[in-house]
């Protein structure tokens, strides 16, 4: 299977949902370049972007996981290579 680079964006608006995205992000840990969460209490949300290294069905499964749940949004960028 041939890998790519991307980053998924989350928004979270409900953060009783953090420890499922912890979970599923552990889950995925093997994949994960990196990641980081920005808290913004402006707007009540919390900001995540994680960079991962994988083939397209494993992006595509983590992304969809994350975005199922309610109160939680997620979009993904992939590379071009």
């Amino acid at each position: 299977m041939e890998s790519r680079v991307a980053v998924i964006a989350i928004i979270v608006e409900d953060m009783t949902k953090a420890e499922k995205i912890n979970t599923i992000l552990h889950d995925y840990g093997e994949y994960i370049v990196g990641r980081m969460g920005i808290p913004y209490h402006k707007k009540n949300v919390s900001v995540i972007s994680v960079v991962i290294d994988a083939g397209t069905d494993v992006i595509g499964a983590l992304s969809g996981k994350l975005g199922m749940l309610d109160g939680v949004s997620a979009k993904t960028v992939y590379s071009k290579i």
